[in-house]
């Protein structure tokens, strides 16, 4: 599966830059309204969000999904005490970002 999060955003200075993306709201919209179900994980020390994505879904580029669901912001590492909300269906994920 290849989800990408910059896939529809619009390019800009002669095609050499991404737009903002809305891969954010999109998923954070999916959550909402009960179409990306969720679990929640309390991150430990040193937890980094590549090596959860890694873990759940094969793939620790997907990093900025589980970012995006549990609105952390752009860093890979999350302080310890942080509560993720980890999508549990890639599927349900890029139909929300299709949206």
């Amino acid at each position: 599966m290849a989800i990408r999060r910059y896939s529809r955003s619009p390019l800009l200075a002669g095609g050499s830059r991404y737009g903002t993306s809305d891969a954010v709201a999109k998923i954070r919209a999916g959550i909402a309204n009960g179409t990306v179900p969720t679990r929640t994980e309390i991150c430990a020390e040193g937890v980094r969000l590549d090596t959860v994505a890694g873990r759940e879904y094969g793939d620790g580029t997907l990093w900025w999904i589980i970012a995006a669901a549990s609105n952390v912001g752009w860093a890979p590492q999350v302080p310890p005490g942080t509560a993720l909300s980890i999508p549990t269906n890639l599927s349900a994920v890029e139909q929300a970002l299709l949206t």
